[in-house]
């Protein structure tokens, strides 16, 4: 193998990397993923988007011999096209899910929406259901809708941009999306209850190539006209897969970290998962089940962090967490209104400015953690990767509140870009150096946690 791309559209960043054939990253440039406020809803500038991506190709293309490019994108979105469109392909914008137009639609929705029995996706706000964004686009815009003769998830729209290939994949349709039965690996009883079933295309598997670059491709970038691409794969199920491939059975936990924290639960298919707590099955690249759940991490720290007057990068001290137990302050959740286990409840602080904002949001962010895990009765190991990492107390305040588990440190801070660039070569080993997290010694943090986990269930 040559040198693998891999294109990271994540919610807030967009991301090219370049990694050799020992899975190591050589090159990365990142820009901003901003959404277009405008008519006819919130959307993703897709135009933008792919004007960087042929740009940033071009000059990659230049500096290294590329043998494979593999996609990887953040959930609860698609594409409804008209394969026959030039351009972008799109007969309506793709819709962001944080905008709550899809809620007018809750009513009639509701007479199509499958149980979460047979689903495992829980009744999330706004977009998040991909589900109800595509029901509320055809109510909507009906004339629109009908002219799409495909809904692409959104990887695979990327990957049918550089090949002109239709496909789709499991681990962007098993992602909340009431769309599939993870259960029985197959569409859920919506797809045939909306007359969906032809808009889908074939499913592939996440490790297997799509095509090849079409010619316009090749010619814009540089890139070989014989280069091939991954079918594609959601991003927080790149991160997973380098743990399944590296396990040999036993039960673990990964936390992918960034604007989201998604704690799954390797084992957990047999989970109780509870609705109401933001916890679903996922599918892995295998088609497997997999037991999570979520609260949108990176967004509470930085809306702590603003209510404390507190730059989200400042540093703290072990120092700064004695002085937030030794005063019993307090942030309570939640701070983002459509997500996590007291989704919907509005968090507040009950302290004043004196207390360091950063340690109050990461001890914050450890709880909920911790709180996530025990919802899991999460079991084994626990490999912590993404943008926490940089946050080294936050990571000792979690080892400290699981002594029964080892908290183990990615030591590539690209999980998700080196997941998705191994399922370009099946052969590739996605081992890595983990660390072992040690805990802290902070008098006080089990009690503290009670404390904590009482205020917050007497919400």
């Amino acid at each position: 193998m040559g040198y693998v791309v891999v294109l990271d559209i994540g919610k807030t960043n967009i991301k090219v990397h370049v990694l050799d054939r020992h899975m190591q990253s050589v090159f990365e440039q990142a820009k901003p993923n901003a959404v277009v406020n405008a008519e006819p809803y919130p959307h993703f500038d897709v135009d933008a988007i792919w004007e960087w991506l042929l740009d940033v190709l071009k000059g990659v293309a230049g500096q290294f011999s590329i043998s494979a490019i593999s996609v990887t994108t953040h959930g609860a979105t698609a594409a409804l096209i008209d394969r026959e469109r030039p351009g972008n392909g799109l007969v309506l914008p793709v819709l962001d899910y944080e905008f709550t137009g899809p809620d007018s639609a809750n009513d009639g929705y509701a007479q199509f929406r499958p149980s979460f029995t047979q689903t495992s996706s829980p009744a999330l706000p706004a977009g998040m259901n991909l589900g109800r964004q595509l029901y509320w686009q055809q109510n909507q815009f009906p004339n629109a809708f009908a002219k799409a003769t495909d809904i692409l998830l959104y990887p695979q729209y990327w990957v049918w941009r550089l090949t002109g290939v239709r496909c789709s994949e499991v681990t962007s349709l098993g992602c909340h999306t009431d769309l599939w039965q993870p259960a029985q690996n197959s569409f859920s009883s919506l797809v045939s209850g909306m007359d969906w079933q032809s808009l889908f295309a074939e499913l592939k598997p996440a490790d297997s190539m799509a095509g090849v670059v079409i010619p316009e491709v090749s010619e814009a970038t540089g890139l070989p006209a014989s280069c091939p691409v991954t079918v594609g794969i959601h991003d927080s199920n790149a991160s997973y897969l380098r743990y399944v491939k590296a396990s040999k059975g036993e039960p673990f936990s990964v936390i992918s970290t960034g604007t989201w924290a998604i704690t799954m639960a390797n084992g957990g298919k047999d989970a109780v998962l509870d609705e109401s707590r933001d916890m679903l099955m996922n599918v892995d690249f295998r088609s497997t089940p997999v037991a999570c759940a979520r609260f949108m991490a990176g967004r509470e720290y930085e809306s702590i962090c603003k209510q404390m007057g507190t730059s989200p990068a400042e540093p703290y001290t072990l120092h700064d967490l004695e002085r937030i137990i030794e005063t019993d302050a307090y942030a309570v959740p939640a701070f983002c209104d459509n997500s996590g286990p007291f989704a919907g409840k509005s968090g507040s602080v009950n302290t004043d400015q004196s207390i360091h904002g950063a340690a109050l949001a990461s001890l914050y962010c450890a709880l909920m953690l911790d709180l996530e895990l025990e919802l899991l009765n999460a079991e084994g190991d626990i490999f912590l990767e993404g943008a926490f990492l940089k946050n080294a107390l936050l990571c000792q305040l979690l080892a400290t509140l699981r002594p029964e588990q080892r908290l183990f440190l990615s030591g590539d801070s690209t999980g998700t870009v080196k997941g998705a660039a191994a399922l370009a070569d099946p052969d590739a080993s996605v081992a890595e150096e983990r660390v072992r997290c040690e805990s802290l010694s902070l008098s006080g943090l089990g009690s503290y946690r009670e404390r904590w986990r009482a205020r917050c269930q007497s919400l």
